[in-house]
């Protein structure tokens, strides 16, 4: 099948084969720097549909995303409606409208149109990437791992990207890394805290109630050991103002 690949070119038959292999003319198109228009790239507006997706992926690797921009409105309308099922083109535009914050029409473009499973991880990462800034844009402040995962709840992977599976936000790193970053907001959560970090890390409400517990245990066991060490070093008692018993503290002997 075509395809693109970095060491595998097109040839005039949409096979893929390899670069040694490749007559001259057999190339795949050259995209020279600062070319970010569909007619100064192909003059004649003739092309293989294997060739256009090689620009898209050019441009994108590049990290130009506003060439890519200037590309993507340099396409003809008959030429854009032509290649309206081209999943290397849809992609392309929800890029763009993702990096433009422009995520109302990147939701529209990952909603209504089909995907390979192959390509839908980046696509997914936007789609959660874009609805936490949506949040965050809302809320006025960064969002913690529990609140990520009220959005990822709320908004749901569209059946147009979603590969059949649920993608595991909480494997053991991470569920401990979760659980320690809500600890330092606050090492008492309520029950409905719980639940919600029980459910994000992959844990029951019982285990997450336990792991908190511990964790108090552990840091009272060592405040204390500090404490003894304290008094250790202070020779005794430990007093942090200390008053001569021949002293009075009236204003009467002042």
């Amino acid at each position: 099948s075509s395809g693109i690949n970095a060491e595998y070119g097109i040839d005039v038959q949409q096979r893929l084969v390899p670069r040694e292999q490749q007559h001259p003319r057999e190339q795949l198109v050259k995209v020279p720097p600062g070319c970010d228009n569909i007619a100064q790239i192909f003059p004649n507006l003739s092309f293989t549909e294997e060739q256009f997706e090689y620009v898209l992926k050019e441009l994108e690797s590049r990290g130009d995303l506003a060439a890519l921009d200037r590309f993507l409105d340099s396409i003809p309308p008959q030429i854009s409606q032509h290649l309206e099922n081209n999943e290397y083109l849809t992609a392309a535009r929800a890029m763009v409208r993702y990096q433009k914050g422009e995520y109302r029409e990147l939701f529209s473009i990952l909603e209504d149109n089909k995907f390979a499973k192959v390509s839908r991880a980046p696509l997914q990462q936007m789609w959660h990437d874009a609805h936490y800034k949506e949040a965050e844009r809302l809320r006025g402040r960064p969002l913690g791992a529990v609140d990520k995962y009220r959005v990822r709840k709320k908004y749901p992977l569209p059946k147009s990207i979603w590969d059949g599976s649920q993608n595991n936000h909480c494997f053991k790193e991470k569920a401990r890394t979760l659980l320690r970053e809500w600890y330092v907001q606050n090492p008492y959560p309520a029950p409905n805290i719980k639940r919600d970090l029980a459910e994000a890390a992959g844990l029951t409400p019982t285990q997450v109630s336990n792991w908190f517990k511990n964790r108090r245990q552990r840091d009272r066991a060592a405040n204390s050991k500090n404490k003894k060490a304290m008094l250790s070093l202070s020779g005794g008692a430990w007093r942090p103002f200390e008053v001569s018993p021949n002293v009075s503290m009236t204003t009467e002997n002042q």
